[in-house]
């Protein structure tokens, strides 16, 4: 399973590859789970994206309806 910090540094790699530090440990293990690629961007600098499994990862977490907690106790809501 992967943590809070991993998800979200998928979901950075996503959008915005260029804003990673390279140094992150979360990338080492979104590398090694097969995750994220590097990916050579001109001479000597290389980008994080999404493999495939990371891209199948986030497109299903996506797709996933967060739970429907009833408040009983919030009463109307009604705007004034």
């Amino acid at each position: 399973m992967l943590s809070p910090h991993e998800f979200a540094t998928l979901m950075l790699i996503r959008h915005a590859p260029e804003q990673i530090d390279m140094n992150r440990h979360e990338l080492d293990i979104l590398l090694e789970r097969q995750l994220v690629a590097l990916v050579q961007r001109g001479e000597g600098h290389r980008l994080p994206s999404l493999t495939m499994a990371g891209r199948s990862l986030l497109d299903a977490l996506g797709r996933v309806e967060p739970p429907y907690f009833a408040h009983e106790d919030m009463g109307s809501c009604d705007a004034h």
